[in-house]
């Protein structure tokens, strides 16, 4: 390697550093903003009082955020009830089953659903999904059911809105993680008698659970960390969710929709004190999916 070549080399090495630096300069700087932002809150009512309150009312300077989270795990665990036996399933098709003419056929058409943006699906819930909703409050569940929770915009309604938007991830993510598997695992179940389908139940599916794993979680982050479409069909009502048809709002649907009039002061600090506990909670989930990589290669 001539001279020339090493210093070119040195110096792109030394590129790639300082963007590694950056991206973690720029979570860093991030984080410190929320906490920063956010900590006089902490101070005044206390981080229990915050995460145990369950009154948001920034006139009165209540601010309970437990209702917001109990909100976003509600409106996350419907969707993820949904879409992740659907999208294990057609990973399992397109992987295993599908021939090569459906694949070509589904797979843009999985691709083409992740690049959808996140209000086209808000106005998709508001005119496809809320109307039927509010028909199933009205008429099946109606005497069950109090006045308010009968207009369509509810933790059911987000969370199928949600289940739609998070099903290209889990897809993807576990389809790859079936055609990485080496083909000897498939040809030795096969050659001991197993039909496919034990094949890919008993064998190639536990062998690829930790990529299956990391597909799930980073749909999870995905729907705690979407807004605008949770905006246009939860019904935005900082109230404790009782059942899946009750309005609901969540973190990011709350701070989205009261930070343009939040002026200087308490307010303000309650918002980007929600900030800092989604941030922790996106962490978190990320973390999740990092540490179960770590352990698949681990295990290979």
């Amino acid at each position: 390697m001539g001279p020339i070549a090493k210093i070119k080399e040195q110096l792109f090495e030394r590129v790639l550093l300082a963007t590694a630096l950056l991206a973690l300069i720029i979570i860093f700087a991030i984080a410190m903003f929320m906490f920063q932002q956010g900590y006089p809150l902490f101070k005044k009512i206390g981080l229990l009082e915050f995460l145990g309150g369950c009154t948001w009312r920034p006139l009165e300077e209540k601010f309970g955020i437990l209702p917001m989270i109990a909100g976003s795990i509600a409106v996350t665990a419907v969707a993820l009830i949904i879409s992740v036996p659907l999208g294990l399933l057609t990973a399992i098709f397109l992987a295993e089953i599908a021939p090569q003419w459906m694949q070509h056929l589904v797979r843009p058409a999985v691709e083409l659903l992740a690049a959808i943006p996140s209000v086209v699906y808000g106005l998709f819930g508001m005119t496809m999904i809320v109307p039927y909703v509010r028909y199933l409050a009205q008429t099946k569940l109606a005497l069950s059911l109090d006045p308010g929770y009968r207009a369509g915009y509810s933790v059911l309604t987000a969370g199928l809105v949600l289940a739609i938007m998070i099903l290209p991830t889990i897809i993807n993510v576990t389809e790859d993680s079936l055609r990485l598997l080496p083909p000897q695992y498939k040809e030795a179940s096969l050659a001991l008698g197993a039909t496919h389908w034990q094949s890919i139940r008993y064998v190639l599916f536990p062998a690829a659970r930790s990529g299956i794993m990391a597909g799930i979680i980073l749909g999870m982050g995905r729907a705690v960390g979407e807004t605008m479409a949770v905006i246009m069909v939860a019904g935005n009502t900082p109230i404790f969710p009782r059942s899946l048809l009750s309005p609901v709002r969540t973190l990011t649907s709350n701070i989205a929709l009261e930070m343009p009039y939040a002026g200087p002061g308490i307010h303000r600090q309650a918002l980007y004190a929600s900030g800092a506990v989604l941030f922790i909670l996106t962490m978190i989930i990320n973390l999740a999916v990092l540490l179960i990589r770590f352990r698949q290669v681990k295990t290979k």
